[in-house]
């Protein structure tokens, strides 16, 4: 009955204990990426507790102890977000505006599957493959991109691998905004830039001559060094009299390189006009390009992992995956700023269009604040305090009573 005096005030002291080591554990992880800070929470031990049971086949009778004093629990603000700052790292990678998504990892030894905010990701070369990691080594999890431009509907490992030069994307159509003066010429030219399937650019001339015997008509021919143009044999190009274009307003032509390449190109014509003045081009368009060598790779908009070359094109190497819960705030924490499911947060759900929410080149900061965790450190210094002066009282009680009895 003695001992039950210090209940109350050693319970105080091993919990307030354990709520300066979270307080530390915060404080040192103040600068951790996509760290979520904890909180030591209190509850009341009041009342009685069986110790021994009995029921009628052994005749045990049961017995009950006093329990006074203050148990604890942590509690992780997993969904708290941390602010979003701007790294300049190519594979950095933040997310922002949902506090319930997740980067999920695999590990590549055990398989098992983990979640994080930590979006400090890197490259790692292993038996001859590179794949995208987060800073323990866990591999990414995402779509794998398809030739096409799309996605996989599975998630996997990402993996870096990307060609050291793309080719050409030969011309397919161009379109032509110009004007042909309506007098004082019989031949008028416009140069269009072309790109053909190895690389291959140069300056086509399309060329309008004007039909004897026929009122604002006109032939149209290309001249190209390094290339034959054909398509426009029995091709010819009528106006009317205010200078708006009759017809065609489409037609195909056939480039064909010295090489022995060839492309056909889709043309348009349809807003050039014949007016009195200049042969002046105001728009051309055309949707071919030249080759590129591997510049560098990294995260861009929507969380794909691209490559990036000399002549501006990318190429997309996969698509990163997000995941959700039912109860994340029920996550399990564990070493290295990763959480694990379990059945109170329910399984991880896969977010669509998740890549919405991700902010490339910057890295999610803790949420621990040093403010916060100092003004709960003293409020704990001094609760340790008070309960370290009550054992103390009840020890110097007890030697009161032993020496009264003795």
């Amino acid at each position: 009955m003695a001992l039950s005096i210090f209940t109350p005030s050693v319970t105080g002291m091993d919990a307030q204990s354990h709520a300066l080591e979270t307080v530390s554990t915060n404080i040192a992880n103040i600068n951790t990426v996509g760290y979520k800070s904890s909180e030591t929470m209190f509850y009341t031990m009041l009342g009685s507790a069986p110790v021994v049971k009995g029921n009628a086949s052994n005749g045990l009778q049961s017995s009950r102890v006093d329990v006074n004093g203050v148990g604890y629990y942590d509690r992780a603000h997993i969904t708290a977000q941390g602010q979003v700052v701007s790294s300049g790292n190519n594979f950095d990678v933040a997310i922002n505006g949902n506090s319930n998504a997740f980067f999920t990892v695999r590990d590549s030894y055990s398989g098992d599957i983990y979640y994080t905010r930590a979006g400090n990701f890197r490259i790692q070369l292993t038996d001859g493959q590179s794949y995208l990691v987060a800073n323990n080594g866990m591999r990414v999890q995402g779509y794998v991109a398809n030739e096409d431009g799309s996605f996989g509907s599975s998630i996997e490992d990402i993996v870096i691998k990307y060609p050291d030069e793309i080719p050409a994307t030969p011309t397919s159509k161009a379109e032509i905004v110009a004007n042909v003066p309506a007098d004082g010429v019989d031949r008028s030219s416009y140069s269009i830039m072309v790109y053909g399937p190895n690389n291959n650019s140069s300056n086509m001339n399309m060329i309008f001559k004007k039909v004897e015997g026929k009122a604002n008509t006109w032939t149209v021919s290309f001249e190209m060094e390094g290339a034959t143009v054909t398509g426009t044999e029995d091709l010819e190009v009528q106006f009317s009299s205010d200078g708006k274009l009759i017809s065609p307003r489409n037609f195909d032509i056939n480039v064909a390189w010295a090489d022995g390449s060839s492309n056909t190109i889709a043309m348009n014509i349809e807003n050039m006009t014949q007016y009195s003045g200049s042969s002046g081009i105001t728009t051309v368009k055309q949707d071919g390009k030249e080759g590129g060598g591997f510049k560098s790779a990294g995260i861009g908009e929507d969380g794909i992992v691209q490559a990036l070359y000399s002549n501006g094109q990318t190429v997309n190497l996969g698509k990163i995956a997000l995941s959700s819960f039912a109860a994340p705030d029920n996550l399990t924490p564990i070493s290295g700023t990763l959480f694990e499911a379990n059945g109170a947060s329910g399984n991880g759900v896969l977010i669509e269009d998740g890549g919405e929410y991700l902010v490339p080149q910057a890295l999610e900061q803790s949420t621990a604040n040093v403010e916060t965790e100092f003004s709960k450190m003293v409020v704990i210094q001094r609760a340790y305090g008070m309960n370290s002066s009550s054992f103390t009282t009840a020890d110097e009680m007890l030697q009161v009573v032993r020496d009264l009895k003795a």
